[in-house]
């Protein structure tokens, strides 16, 4: 009963208007800290809302693909420079964010992830490190400001964000592999 509530608490906090509007002044700061918040504060509550509708979540999710599908297309409309924009200048597109990241990302995520096999779950970082790169390639060395309400400088220091984060995911795959006791023992029952 905790962590739901905690999640409701971090949404609440992270809604309030001092709150958004300090961490929406610096773009790497809206990107990477408060769209994971968001998307922490749905997976905090997702224990609850699993309680409240087993059957919805059993028969919608029942191998959590949709639900990793649901995370994935969220996510990346959100990595949109426009879209990031327009939470910005528009009510409802900030209203979207603050109900999309955490329900629609957050809760999936959650019930998704102990469902899926360990080469979907290296897929999907696989896909971010991926989209990452792309992003990150695009905010740096795009020879135009791509969002109206940040200065060009906080546009290159939001694609050094996603490059390191790409970098570290790239780390954490490969550390995996490299680590994973199952295809050390199917290496070793190989060669014997």
């Amino acid at each position: 009963m905790k962590a739901p509530f905690f999640g409701l608490v971090l949404l609440l906090f992270l809604a309030l208007p001092p709150v958004a509007g300090l961490m929406e002044s610096v773009m790497i700061v809206h990107m990477h800290m408060q769209m994971p918040l968001l998307v922490f504060s749905g997976f905090l509550m997702a224990g609850s809302l699993r309680k409240a509708f087993p059957r919805f979540f059993a028969e919608w999710n029942e191998n959590g693909v949709p639900g990793i599908m649901l995370f994935v297309i969220i996510v990346s409309f959100w990595t949109i420079p426009r879209t990031m924009d327009d939470a910005l200048t528009l009510w409802h597109m900030e209203l979207f964010k603050f109900v999309s990241l955490p329900f629609l990302a957050g809760v999936p995520l959650r019930d998704s992830w102990p469902k899926l096999s360990a080469l979907w779950k290296n897929a999907l970082i696989a896909f971010f490190a991926l989209l990452y790169l792309g992003m990150g390639w695009l905010y740096i060395w795009s020879p135009a400001q791509l969002c109206n309400n940040y200065l060009l400088l906080d546009q290159i220091t939001l694609g050094w964000g996603f490059l390191a984060t790409a970098v570290c995911m790239v780390i954490y795959l490969v550390y995996s592999y490299v680590t994973d006791r199952n295809t050390y023992g199917k290496r070793g029952s190989q060669s014997s």
